[in-house]
């Protein structure tokens, strides 16, 4: 079925589309979620364990963890699987998880909070291939960019009140309430996703009916078939490797470059926050005017000017505007990235697509993230960035070949292929 058919007419508002404000209300009992989680979580293991470092980091291996696993997996099971039962029960079972956790710190066994990050990252991989099979469908071509903007400005509002809310829920009502919390949340967003329209019922059941294997081999043969998306999965994992290398000395900036408390690394993540937050109503408004793969361009060769620029400013006002320009064009990034997947992928391979190409920006950001001591150690911290700012910039130089593409599906494998893969 064409996607026009049951996408919102071009000319109406994207609020008055019933899939548009569900998603938008589930997402923010997620965003509640997700933030409570990290943080809440984060500050309790750092208690719990008296600040130990391999405690601490382990946290992270059981967010991204899962990404590397499931991702491949997710996304093939979510073009099987009808998207909005997919979607209802990943996070009906994640607020299961949650309160099981919560039942065992009532019994002093804190270690378990780790099980609730784990199972919450495993479902993430496939709730969110069901969400942009859905804008798929439910969403005017026209209309994609617009929202992906929308929806971006909304993680931008969490990553600047985020923080906040996890450290004040944990503060003033501690770990249990704050797991409590979490489970609510998870399970207000299974009883919103209600309201998404019905399924569609699958027009063949030969997909459903053929082998996993060679349907995860058919998403990789459709990857490397399209143009445009070789060459964002290339983009993809450039960009993992320029954001990870500097992922975590954010720190050392404040410390060695401005000569400032640690503390002050708070102020960076709130301007940051800011101006994505702007940048994405920003985008909304010129969303109809740029192709998606300029604007992913334009914001990675803004990105890569801005990282070079803090390794080498010393002058907090000049740290601080750079801060708030890469955080402005952080949204192009991520608008035009979604937005070139679902121009260029059959709705029945959007899962797959998504997740071929996710990995390659989380493998390259952990692997990098996990080297950048190791770096901080043996080179100063102002050729790090410069070397990151220069690898970004490739990512955004490599675009230029697909910058006169028109949307266009890159061609399904054959039937006679796929059974011989």
């Amino acid at each position: 079925m064409s996607i026009q058919a049951h996408a919102s007419p071009g000319k109406a508002s994207l609020f008055s589309n019933r899939f548009y404000q569900t998603i938008l209300i589930s997402n923010i009992f997620l965003q509640i979620g997700i933030w409570v989680r990290n943080f809440a979580i984060l500050m309790f293991v750092t208690e719990k364990t008296n600040s130990d470092p391999l405690a601490i980091s382990l946290i992270s291996v059981v967010e991204f963890a899962p990404i590397f696993v499931f991702s491949f997996i997710g996304g093939a099971f979510a073009d099987r699987w009808k998207p909005k039962r997919t979607m209802i029960w990943c996070d009906f079972l994640s607020a299961l998880s949650v309160f099981a956790v919560l039942i065992t710190l009532l019994y002093e066994s804190w270690e378990a909070v780790y099980f609730a990050t784990f199972i919450s990252a495993i479902l993430s991989q496939f709730s969110q291939p069901s969400v942009m099979k859905l804008f798929k469908q439910h969403v005017h071509p026209e209309k994609l960019q617009q929202g992906m903007a929308l929806f971006q400005s909304l993680v931008a509002i969490f990553m600047v009140l985020g923080p906040t809310l996890g450290i004040f829920s944990y503060h003033q009502f501690g770990i249990n309430i704050s797991i409590g919390v979490m489970g609510v949340a998870f399970l207000l967003s299974a009883l919103v996703l209600f309201r998404l329209p019905a399924d569609e019922e699958q027009e063949t059941k030969g997909e459903r009916n053929s082998k996993l294997r060679q349907e995860l081999a058919d998403g990789f043969r459709y990857v490397w078939r399209s143009p445009i998306l070789r060459v964002l999965g290339a983009t993809f994992a450039i960009a993992g490797f320029a954001v990870g290398t500097i992922q975590t000395l954010g720190l050392f900036v404040v410390t060695e470059r401005l000569g400032q408390p640690k503390e002050f690394l708070q102020f960076l993540l709130m301007v940051n926050g800011v101006a994505m937050l702007i940048g994405g109503a920003v985008i909304m408004t010129l969303s109809k005017k740029i192709p998606p793969q300029i604007l992913l361009a334009f914001g990675m060769a803004v990105s890569a000017v801005c990282i070079v620029g803090m390794g080498l400013s010393t002058s907090i006002p000049l740290t601080l505007v750079l801060q708030f320009l890469n955080g402005l064009t952080f949204p192009c990034i991520q608008i035009g990235i979604n937005t070139l997947i679902l121009q260029s992928t059959e709705q029945s391979y959007v899962g797959r697509v998504n997740g071929v190409l996710s990995p390659m920006f989380m493998g390259m950001m952990v692997m990098m993230m996990s080297l950048s001591g190791v770096l901080k150690k043996l080179f100063p911290l102002v050729g790090i960035y410069a070397f990151s700012g220069i690898v970004m910039m490739l990512g955004a130089v490599i675009l230029i070949p697909i910058f006169k593409h028109k949307p266009a599906h890159a061609p399904a494998p054959a039937t006679g292929e796929a059974e011989g893969a």
